[in-house]
């Protein structure tokens, strides 16, 4: 939506960020590398706001992704939109970092591949319609053994988890998709899809992280069981 003044929260990764876009103006700043999300985040915030005179109150919205991620990371940006937009009197927009992704990516047909750890990725294929990302089938967790290829061409394939997996690169590459192995979710891109989508705004104490598995760590016996340490 044109004019849209939005505050965009990306922390799913290692690579956080915070945006702000204040109609077609978009600021960024990337968390320092090597240091927890929570504790370089609002900092940031705080400096994108300075640099370009708003207050939080003169928002439209702020936007945070959603996921899917890293367990800590999802929290911190979610609890961060939070904490801002109840303070602010601001409604939250949640959105998918692998949507996210395939925006940066801008291709015809994108395929979101994040490492999700434990010997899995997270996947979502995505396809441009009428200038929005229209979701093939469904955003999942699955072994990269296991990823069913979506049908057709023209698809690059994007995400840490081709570098994490180089077999499943070489899977990608033999059956003709491009590789874009350093796109990464960000808030540039979450800031944008969220100033399209005004009806997604929603209260933000019904905001949650999308976990698109419950289970985030491995046992110890499962790690023994694999050759790993307690």
């Amino acid at each position: 939506m044109p004019g849209m003044k939005i505050l965009a929260l990306e922390t799913s990764t290692e690579s956080g960020s915070c945006a702000l876009l204040l109609g077609e103006h978009l600021s960024e700043r990337r968390c320092p590398a090597g240091r927890p999300h929570s504790e370089t985040l609002l900092p940031l915030i705080r400096e994108l706001l300075a640099e370009s005179s708003v207050k939080l109150a003169q928002l439209d919205a702020i936007a945070f992704g959603a996921g899917p991620g890293a367990f800590t990371g999802l929290r911190v940006a979610c609890g961060v939109a939070q904490g801002l937009a109840v303070g602010a009197g601001l409604p939250v927009v949640p959105v998918c970092g692998l949507e996210a992704m395939a925006a940066t990516v801008g291709a015809l047909r994108v395929l979101s591949l994040l490492d999700a750890r434990m010997g899995e990725i997270y996947a979502a294929a995505y396809e441009l319609c009428d200038g929005a990302y229209a979701l093939n089938g469904s955003v999942h967790v699955v072994a990269p053994e296991s990823l069913d290829l979506p049908e057709g061409g023209n698809w690059v394939a994007a995400g840490n988890a081709l570098a994490a997996h180089p077999r499943l690169a070489a899977t990608l590459q033999v059956a003709g998709f491009s590789l874009r192995p350093e796109v990464l979710p960000q808030a540039a891109a979450i800031a944008r899809l969220a100033a399209r989508r005004p009806q997604a705004q929603i209260d933000p104490a019904l905001a949650a992280p999308l976990y698109i598995r419950d289970k985030v760590a491995k046992t110890i016996s499962e790690r023994l069981g694999e050759g790993g340490r307690a």
